[in-house]
């Protein structure tokens, strides 16, 4: 993390939380963050790192309602329908993850590129499908099918390439399911933190040897702006996406890619 700054982390990490949670990709804004910013982290870990304030930010805002299901779990069969529902949505990234994570980090997420042209990709993709989705059957994201959940899973192992966006894959494959807008984007936040906080774990385990104890100011630093701006983004979404879709973070995708892009080919 030689490059970095203190200022530059604090961008990062303000980046990782406006972004997380909403389908723009936030390893990709990240990325091509750090790539124009001159930027750069043993291992990529900073920009898995601070994804945990983003965590953090979900657990706070949903703990009670997640200590009520599992208070209730050994007794409702609604609640342990709902945790083994996540469970199984996680369990494709854990195995597709772990084989393929050499290739995501080493080539995947050195390339630039890819990263523009997935962000337009998944913003015509976004845009579509807010306009195609079929009707809503599934307006909880506490009773989805289990079945359903386990292909909402698989579809979230798209965002294992950079610039696709975890949160994008989740919600446009859950809107493609049946679930309400506002369903899909919650179902979204609860696979979250199984998937973040185990790409955490395996990433730091994957990168111990190339930790750099120097960089611990700049990743404190990204996690509390990260925790910040994903508290308020999250409680502004879900209202937001209720009313107006997911159109706009289509078009957004699709003008930062192509940005992007422009620039990269011009050399920078």
């Amino acid at each position: 993390m030689e490059h970095s700054t203190t200022l530059v982390a604090a961008i990062l990490g303000l980046l990782e939380g406006l972004t997380e949670f909403i389908p723009v990709s936030s390893t990709g804004h990240i990325l091509l963050a750090g790539h124009f910013l001159g930027f750069d982290s043993a291992g990529k870990t900073f920009e898995v790192v601070i994804q945990l304030g983003a965590v953090l930010a979900i657990l706070t805002l949903y703990l009670g309602q997640l200590v009520s299901v599992f208070r209730n779990a050994p007794h409702d069969p609604a609640a342990r329908r709902f945790i083994l529902s996540v469970l199984i949505a996680f369990l494709p990234a854990v195995v597709i993850g772990v084989l393929a994570h050499g290739f995501i980090k080493d080539v995947l997420f050195e390339t630039p590129m890819l990263i523009a042209s997935m962000l337009i990709l998944g913003g015509v993709a976004l845009v579509l499908v807010d306009r195609i989705a079929p009707p809503t059957t599934q307006p909880d994201a506490m009773s989805f099918p289990l079945p359903m959940a386990l292909k909402i899973g698989f579809i979230q192992c798209l965002a294992m390439i950079p610039g696709v966006s975890r949160s994008g894959a989740t919600i446009v494959g859950a809107l493609m399911l049946g679930a309400s807008k506002r369903a899909a984007a919650e179902f979204s936040f609860f696979l979250s933190m199984p998937t973040m906080a185990g790409a955490f774990a395996y990433d730091l385990y994957k990168n111990r040897d190339v930790l750099d104890g120097s960089a611990l100011g700049e990743i404190a630093v990204g996690f509390i702006m990260a925790f910040i701006a994903a508290v308020i983004v999250v409680k502004w979404l879900l209202g937001y996406v209720s009313k107006h879709g997911y159109a706009l973070f289509g078009w957004w995708r699709i003008a930062v890619g192509g940005v992007a892009l422009v620039v990269l080919g011009m050399g920078i």
